[in-house]
């Protein structure tokens, strides 16, 4: 099984975006697994966006997002978004899905942690 980002482009300063990831493979039930969100920066490490966990649909956010970016699920359609409203260019990034079954993890941005990652989305934020 793998995921898969979509969603991803090019939009101006202010603007909104809403990222997908989806299991491509039928046995992987995303309900299941808490999702997070990274993203990573050309010369940048890889950072933790959001999570929403498995069992109560709990949500994290890191503090550079909050207030203007929602993770939520739809498990009829066994897929999980990011809503990015009011973005900035340093939101530029390389967008990637990752899975922790029955998670989240400790730590929900540790990255390490997270089973199944899917390609990654690209989102270029101009000013």
């Amino acid at each position: 099984e793998k995921l898969v980002e979509s969603g991803g482009g090019l939009v101006q300063a202010g603007g909104s975006l809403r990222l997908s990831c989806a299991a491509s493979g039928f046995t992987l039930d995303l309900k299941n697994y808490a999702i997070g969100w990274f993203r990573q920066a050309p010369g940048k490490e890889r950072e933790g966006v959001s999570c929403i966990s498995s069992s109560d649909d709990r949500t994290y956010y890191a503090d550079s997002v909050k207030g203007r970016f929602t993770i939520s699920r739809d498990n009829a359609k066994n897929t999980v978004y990011l809503q990015m409203n009011n973005m900035k260019p340093e939101d530029t990034a390389v967008y990637y899905c990752a899975a922790d079954y029955l998670g989240p993890p400790p730590v929900w941005d540790m990255r390490d942690l997270y089973h199944y990652w899917g390609q990654g989305t690209q989102v270029t934020v101009s000013s």
